[in-house]
């Protein structure tokens, strides 16, 4: 065996999820707990965090999962840098991120207020990107980073929509009070929809599943963990939480049914087709966690129970699996299907243990994995007899993909030699393995963390028992149709292959992959053909941004209620010196614009300037009227000095760029007035030491508070007053001295 000395930082971040999971079962043993402060009140926004059965799985799963699969990776990737003869000390960039993603998934495993699950939510999509992009010398990683975060990430904005939408219309972000307010209806159903839109895009579910084969790019310990317990867990995590919600609507639950069926059937087969070991496991993902969708999909406890134990025997059994693929492929150099075999003879430990880890997940006797589909066929079979055949095809597609991966690698003739490896590499397959073992005899301690997560994501108190029962009742029956469809479709290669094929050119042709390529490189030649005008000259930058904001502003004012929101108040006496002083803004303002000289606009600036300093004059702040004009001073001054060095403008600006320069003054006048407006026409809301200021204004003999503000910094005002004045005088006389006329 070789051996390899693993980072202090490797062994750090192992020993944390040991003690994670060893703080998390403890916790769970104990009736776990809840925490509830107050995050940002003023927003309604809490850390509500509830360690409940739901939060206990996934929380024992991400550190659990996670200790196997760290000490894994302190063997591994030393030797990962070592291929690419990179330095050790790169090391220090995957750790981090590994740690943060477990914290991240924890979180987001005991999160119950909407907002702080969009903030674990986004966290995990970052920490994977830098994960899944570790081999940034790689193009290859580096795009499918870039996928992940693009439909993980920006999917998760979905999320947030509906929580929002929830939060309109009930008041609240938090799940609890949701679950008891939230009622049937057209914003509900849409805000659940944006929900599990998100969820279903981390999930790798049809069609947003695209990425998550691209993803194996990523060293083997992350496609171990992201992959198995931890990321794709994170979207079935979320479903479970806000179950409840998704509940209240039939039609919800019955598209979660169709994405998951399809998930299932088309993850499947793809995973039929490839040769590459990883990507074998990853479309077997896709379809893995369209299990757990279509369990959520049946509903009630049933399917809520099934989906638990489901998410708990999928984690131990293909984390162990892609762990197998990583020893293999350092082991033979060799990472394809079809080159490997026979190594049974030479790897034997790893064998018997991947060999009890496909079983599992193949769902065979005398393991964990054959409760997952007991209770998967009963689920099945409340649904009707359609949703029962097709379970059947599903766990069939499982055994053949298995199967296929399995004895393709361990049996057969030696196509590829195999060195020795570290036992690191070997060791936690081993773990995973006698766990899934351990369950097919003893399941009660699963099913009770199954019962538990199933009571949250049900809404009431599941028991489910499930046990070995040797007759003819239809689950038994079901199980045994799907082993001998299963067996058929190993054993028929060519009718396989033709059907597989098939389905990957659609895929090819018109699949979801394609659309997002193609959508990209339409964005990159958008985006290139904006910045190219956007950089042509100054006035097409400014246009740039003000353009779209006063869009963006237009359509909120469309679709925001304003009733009563703008007010038109009467003009008094007193007003007119105000009026007065504003059309001579005004003039002054057109003057700057329409003249195509130099002197008279900046001029006109000045008299803008001017203006509004009497404005704050006769508004009563004295004190900003003076630095009003001291600023106004020393920029015409600054204006004048700049302008003067410039060449002559061009006049001979074509008409269509004059037309589009109206068009986007028009644009940002109305914008800036309406904003204003709007901001003005209400008073805002004003809560404590802000409203005492105000309140006691006119004690300090004030006009208003900003003139009594700057009277009580009176020190400070002054020393700004005089530094103004002195950059003025400087100004003034330089110019002099330069004996310029104009």
């Amino acid at each position: 065996m070789k051996s390899s000395r693993a980072d202090p930082l490797a062994w750090t971040a192992t020993a944390g999820a040991l003690a994670g999971f060893a703080v998390c079962l403890a916790g769970w043993l104990a009736g776990g707990g809840s925490v509830d402060v107050a995050w940002a009140p003023t927003l309604d926004l809490r850390l509500d965090l509830a360690f409940d059965g739901l939060g206990a799985l996934y929380a024992l799963l991400a550190t659990g999962i996670g200790t196997a699969v760290f000490a894994y990776g302190s063997a591994y990737l030393p030797l990962h840098l070592a291929h690419g003869e990179r330095p050790a000390t790169e090391a220090r960039r995957f750790w981090p991120w590994m740690t943060l993603f477990m914290l991240s998934m924890i979180g987001l495993a005991c999160a119950r207020d909407l907002v702080l699950l969009f903030v674990f939510f986004d966290l995990t999509a970052v920490a994977s990107y830098f994960l899944i992009g570790f081999d940034r010398d790689r193009r290859e990683a580096r795009g499918a980073a870039l996928m992940a975060l693009l439909v993980t990430g920006v999917s998760a904005v979905a999320l947030l929509l509906g929580a929002v939408l929830l939060y309109a219309e009930y008041g609240t972000f938090s799940l609890p009070q949701l679950f008891d307010r939230a009622q049937a209806g057209t914003t509900t159903t849409v805000a659940c929809a944006l929900i599990a839109v998100a969820a279903l895009a981390k999930s790798a579910q049809v069609p947003l599943h695209f990425w998550l084969p691209r993803a194996m790019a990523a060293p083997t310990p992350v496609s171990a963990y992201l992959h198995s317990a931890a990321m794709v867990a994170a979207g079935v995590l979320v479903l479970g939480r806000v179950h409840p919600l998704l509940a209240l609507d039939a039609v919800l639950l019955d598209g979660l049914l169709v994405i998951g069926l399809a998930s299932i059937v088309i993850g499947g087969l793809l995973a039929l087709a490839q040769d590459e070991l990883k990507q074998i496991l990853a479309h077997s993902t896709i379809s893995q966690y369209g299990y757990v969708v279509t369990l959520y999909g049946i509903g009630g406890a049933a399917g809520a129970g099934a989906a638990a134990l489901y998410v708990i025997t999928h984690a131990i059994a293909k984390s162990a699996l892609f762990m197998t693929a990583g020893a293999v492929t350092e082991a033979t150099g060799e990472a394809r299907l079809s080159h490997l075999g026979g190594l049974a003879r030479t790897m034997p430990v790893l064998a018997v243990a991947s060999g009890v880890a496909a079983a599992t997940l193949a769902a065979l006797p005398l393991t964990l994995g054959f409760f997952k589909d007991e209770l998967f066929f009963a689920a099945a079979r409340e649904r009707g007899w359609l949703v029962a055949v097709m379970a059947v095809v599903a766990a069939a597609l499982t055994f053949a993909y298995i199967a296929r991966f399995w004895f393709g690698l361990f049996t057969g003739p030696r196509r590829t030699a195999a060195g020795a490896i570290p036992s690191l590499l070997v060791a936690p397959v081993v773990v995973l393995a006698a766990i899934a073992l351990v369950g097919g005899f003893v399941v009660s301690p699963f099913t009770e963390l199954a019962n538990d997560a199933a009571t949250v994501t049900y809404g009431a108190p599941v028991d489910l028992h499930p046990a070995y029962h040797v007759d003819a009742r239809a689950e038994n029956l079901m199980a045994l149709a799907a082993w001998a469809l299963g067996a058929a479709f190993v054993l028929v290669p060519r009718a396989r292959a033709a059907l597989v094929g098939a389905v990957a050119r659609v895929g090819d042709r018109v699949g979801p992959r394609r659309v997002y390529g193609t959508s990209l490189r339409a964005l990159n030649r958008c985006s290139d053909r904006l910045h190219d005008a956007e950089v042509r000259d100054l006035r097409n930058s400014i246009a740039a941004v003000l353009v779209p904001t006063g869009v963006l502003v237009a359509l909120g004012l469309v679709f925001t209620p304003t009733e009563n929101s703008f007010i038109v108040g009467p003009v008094a006496a007193g007003d007119l010196p105000i009026i007065v002083l504003l059309v001579l803004c005004v003039a002054a303002a057109f003057t700057a614009v329409r003249d195509p000289g130099r002197l008279r606009p900046v001029l006109a600036l000045s008299v803008l300037g001017f203006a509004l300093a009497a404005v704050y004059a006769v508004s009563g702040a004295p004190d900003v009227a003076l630095v009003a004009v001291l600023v106004e001073t020393i920029f015409t001054l600054v204006f004048v000095g700049v302008f003067s060095r410039l060449p002559q403008p061009r006049r001979d600006r074509p008409p269509r760029r004059r037309r589009r320069a109206v068009v986007g003054g028009v644009v940002a006048g109305a914008t800036s007035f309406v904003v204003i407006w709007a901001t003005l026409s209400r008073t805002s809301q004003t809560t404590g030491d802000a409203a005492e200021h105000v309140k006691r204004a006119k004690d300090a003999h004030g006009g208003d508070v900003v003139t009594v503000i700057l009277a009580d910094f009176r020190g400070l005002d002054t020393m700004v007053e005089i530094t103004v004045l002195a950059v003025a005088i400087v100004g003034v006389a330089s110019l002099l001295r330069a004996g310029r006329s104009w």
